[in-house]
C-alpha cells in the first residue's frame, strides 16, 4: 500500500485538516501496515492516531470507542471490523532493551500498529511509514511529511 510520494507535506494546522487526513488514510490503511509517528509533544500525534482509529471503526461499522494516549500503559489495542489496531506510545521508555517484552512487531499480519515516539527502535521493520509531524510559523502551523 503506498500512501504518500517522499515530497508530500500536508497542513494539518486546524484539527478538521487533520480528521480529514485521517479519514483519508483510514480508506488506504491494510492489515499488516505498521506506522511510525515522530513529532514533538503536542504536535497532535495522538489526535491524529484518535481519528484514524475511530474512522476505521465508523468504516467496519463498529461502536466508536474513547481513543485515549497509551503514555503509561505503553500501548492500547482496539478491535476494528476483523483486525486488531495496536497504539504504542515509547516515550517513557529509556533504552531499546525495554521493547523486547512489547513484541512490537510479532503478528502484525491480522492488525495495525501505529507507534508513537519510534527513536527508540534500532532495527525497524522494511515496510514501515514514518509520518513526521511539525511545527512551523511559531507554532502556529502544522504539518505532516510522509515517507514510505
Amino acid at each position: 500500500m503506498h500512501i504518500a510520494t517522499k515530497s508530500s507535506k500536508i497542513n494539518i494546522s486546524s484539527k478538521k485538516k487533520l480528521e480529514v487526513f485521517a479519514k483519508e488514510i483510514s480508506f488506504k490503511v491494510v492489515k499488516g501496515k505498521i506506522f511510525f509517528l515522530y513529532g514533538e509533544m503536542g504536535v497532535g500525534k495522538t489526535t491524529f492516531v484518535k481519528y484514524l482509529i475511530n474512522n476505521l471503526q465508523l468504516k467496519f461499522n463498529n461502536k466508536l470507542t474513547d481513543v485515549t494516549s497509551p503514555t503509561f500503559n505503553i500501548m492500547n489495542e482496539y478491535n476494528v471490523g476483523d483486525f486488531l489496531v495496536k497504539h504504542y506510545d515509547l516515550y517513557r521508555l529509556k533504552s531499546s532493551d525495554e521493547l523486547t517484552d512489547l513484541n512490537l512487531f510479532d503478528s502484525t499480519d491480522n492488525s495495525i500498529v501505529l507507534i508513537e515516539w519510534p527513536e527508540i527502535i534500532e532495527s525497524e521493520p522494511k515496510l514501515v511509514t514514518k509520518f513526521f509531524f511539525e511545527y512551523k510559523n511559531d507554532y502556529q502551523d502544522r504539518f505532516i511529511k510522509i515517507l514510505g
